[in-house]
C-alpha cells in the first residue's frame, strides 16, 4: 500500500509552481519608498514563492533507463478544464483511488478488531500524562489523514493539471475516509468514537491543503514520521509501536532560493514530539510517562542522493523522504 502511495505522490513533487508570482517585492511604480514615506495603510507583502528556487525543466528519460516517462507532467496530454471545474467533479476524479483506500481501511480494521460492542463515544483526552498513549495516537490520526490527502491530491492533479485546486477535494475525501475508520473504533470494546481523533484527522488533511495552496510552502515544509527501532527492531501494534513513532515538522533549507547553491541546502531544521515509558509495564512499575518536544538538525538525504533521480524507483524513494524521516540522520535535543 505504501509503495502505491509513493509511486503516485512522487510526480507531484517535481511539478513547477507555474502559477506562483515570482516577482520581487516592489511598488508598482518601480521606485523604492523610504521608511518615512510608509503609512499605516501600506503593507509589505511576504511572498514565500519568491524565496523558492525555480524548478528546472525535466526531460523524457532515455530508453535505456526503462519505460519512457515524462517527469515534468503528471497529467494527461489533453485536459478539459470545464470537466473538473466543480468541487464534486474534482472529487470524482479520484473515485477509484478512494474506493481502494476504503477497501484498505475496511480490511485493516477488520483484521485488528477483536472484541466489539454497541456503538459508543469515548473521551480519550489529548496529550496528558493520564492518557493511554500521551497523544501519539492523535498524531497518528493526523499523519494518516495527511498521507491520504497527499495521495489523493496527486491523483486528482493528474487529471486536472492543477495541484492547488486538487488539495481541497483530496482533503475532504481523506477526512471522510478517516471518519469511516473512526466508526469502526466506535464499536471496539477497548476504544470508542473519539472527537479528539476527528479533530486531528481534520488537522492532518488541512495541513495538506495549506502545503499545496500557499506558493512555495511545499518545497520548504514537510510533516514526517520517524520510526525509531526498539529492542525488537519494529513493533507492529500496541504501545510499543506508539513509542517508536516520532512525529516532526521539517524545514528544508534547500527550498530557499538564496541557499540552494550553498552547503546549507543539505540541512533541515526540525521540531517534533514523542512519548515514552507509557506501556502498562512501565506504569505498573511506577515509571512516570515522558512527553518530549525535540529540536534538531538533520541531513537532507533526499537532496543529497535523490535530487536528480532518473529511475522510477529512485524517485519513489525521494518522494517517500518527504513523508518519512530516516532514523539516525539527525541530531536532536529533547525537552
Amino acid at each position: 500500500m505504501l509503495t502505491a502511495l509513493l509511486a503516485t505522490v512522487a510526480p507531484s513533487q517535481v511539478r513547477a509552481q507555474e502559477s506562483a508570482d515570482l516577482s520581487p517585492l516592489a511598488h508598482g511604480s518601480g521606485e523604492t519608498a523610504s521608511p518615512a514615506a510608509l503609512t499605516v495603510n501600506e503593507t509589505i507583502s511576504f511572498d514565500l514563492a519568491s524565496l523558492t528556487p525555480e524548478k528546472k525543466p525535466e526531460t523524457e528519460l532515455p530508453d535505456s533507463v526503462g519505460p519512457s516517462i515524462v517527469v515534468d507532467t503528471d497529467s494527461p496530454a489533453v485536459i478539459d478544464p470545464d470537466r473538473y471545474r466543480s468541487l464534486g467533479n474534482r472529487m470524482a476524479a479520484a473515485k477509484w483511488e478512494t474506493l481502494g483506500l476504503f477497501a484498505y481501511i475496511t480490511a485493516t480494521q477488520a483484521y485488528w478488531t477483536d472484541d466489539t460492542t454497541s456503538f459508543h463515544f469515548k473521551d480519550e483526552g489529548w496529550f496528558g500524562k493520564n492518557t493511554n498513549n500521551l497523544g501519539i495516537d492523535k498524531l497518528t490520526h493526523a499523519f494518516n489523514a495527511y498521507l491520504f490527502a497527499e495521495f489523493l491530491g496527486a491523483r486528482i492533479a493528474r487529471k486536472t493539471g492543477d495541484r492547488a485546486a486538487a488539495a481541497l477535494p483530496a482533503a475532504l475525501l481523506s477526512t471522510a475516509l478517516q471518519f469511516y475508520g473512526e466508526l469502526w473504533d466506535g464499536h471496539k470494546s477497548d476504544s470508542g468514537f473519539s472527537y479528539q481523533d476527528i479533530a486531528f484527522n481534520t488537522a492532518g488533511a488541512a495541513f495538506s491543503v495549506l502545503r499545496h495552496t500557499v506558493p512555495g510552502l511545499e518545497e520548504k515544509l514537510d510533516f514526517r514520521l520517524m520510526m525509531v527501532p526498539n529492542s525488537n527492531v519494529y513493533s507492529f501494534k500496541g504501545k510499543r509501536h506508539y513509542e517508536q513513532q516520532h512525529f516532526l515538522l521539517s524545514l528544508e533549507l534547500a527550498g530557499f532560493r538564496k541557499l540552494e547553491a550553498t552547503p546549507l541546502r543539505l540541512v533541515e531544521l526540525q521540531v517534533g514530539y514523542r512519548g515514552k515509558d507509557f506501556t502498562l509495564a512501565d506504569r505498573a512499575a511506577g515509571i512516570p510517562p515522558k512527553r518530549d518536544i525535540f529540536f534538531g538538525v538533520a541531513l537532507n538525504i533526499k537532496h543529497l542522493f535523490f535530487r536528480n533521480s532518473r529511475s522510477r524507483v529512485s524517485r519513489m524513494i525521494g518522494s517517500g523522504l518527504n513523508y518519512f524521516q530516516l532514523p539516525y540522520t539527525g541530531l536532536y535535543d529533547y525537552y
